[in-house]
């Protein structure tokens, strides 16, 4: 599910005119926030905890390639799994913003419209590394071969480095707006829009990832997103299988 390429401009990803490449601004002088005092129209804390999820995930992905043991496609097949989860989840996430959050900031809050704009030109630098990862798993995958996994390196390079510009630009500028802004429908609508990304069979894994992410392991995140029958369900059946799954990614699991 590709995120949608929406450079602003005909510079090169990631690049705005006048600006040295690789710098990335926090909010930009002279362009205001929301007012002082202004009514929260809904809670948009949920990007922030996604972002923990994608930040921990493919901060780890370096690390969990490296754990592949020359030639062993079938761990190498256990991390390229994990690692297109992870793709699948921000490409949604960011087609989400795409096509259903930056015209309504542009249209209610026409002063976050740099901002909005510069998100644009990060999602699309985004999408190049994470084409490029996607394009990379599958030599990987078939040969667990250290030649094969140097374009799958490369690529979480470029994603790991991108998200660390992008993610607290969008905390620090976007959110702030999207909850003076967005009614709790909008905001629902987004996280729904990256439920139903999640691969079939894998929600288990996303789901654990999502709270071993959270500064609390996530005991706060279950308690406001989970109903109890559904903890229940996932401290039985859940719990095990993704522990079973980190096992397995790590090359910890019993053979």
């Amino acid at each position: 599910m590709p995120a949608t390429a929406l450079p602003s401009s005909g510079d090169e990803p990631g690049r705005t005119p006048g600006r040295a490449p690789g710098r990335e601004p926090g909010r930009t002088p002279g362009t205001p926030g929301p007012a002082p005092g202004t009514a929260k129209t809904c809670d948009a804390s949920g990007m922030a905890e996604i972002h923990r999820f994608f930040r921990a995930g493919f901060g780890e992905g370096r690390a969990l390639v490296a754990g592949v043991a020359e030639s062993d496609a079938a761990h190498a097949d256990v991390v390229c799994d994990h690692l297109e989860l992870l793709s699948v989840g921000l490409h949604a996430h960011h087609e989400g913003e795409d096509t259903m959050l930056w015209g309504t900031l542009e249209t209610r809050a026409p002063s976050c419209a740099v901002h909005v704009a510069r998100m644009k030109e990060q999602h699309a630098a985004l999408l190049v590394h994470l084409n490029e990862l996607d394009a990379a798993l599958p030599a990987w995958r078939a040969s667990g071969r250290s030649a094969d996994a140097a374009g799958v390196l490369f690529a979480l390079d470029g994603i790991t480095a991108a998200l660390a510009a992008h993610l607290p630009d969008e905390e620090a500028n976007i959110v702030p707006v999207m909850e003076v802004t967005l009614t709790p429908k909008e905001v629902d609508a987004l996280s729904e829009h990256g439920r139903k990304a999640t691969p079939k069979g894998k929600t288990f894994e996303q789901l654990g990832a999502i709270l071993a992410a959270q500064p609390d392991g996530g005991v706060e995140w279950q308690r406001a997103h989970l109903p109890g029958p559904v903890r229940l369900i996932w401290r039985l059946i859940g719990k095990p299988k993704y522990e079973a799954n980190r096992a397995a990614l790590t090359g910890h699991a019993r053979r």
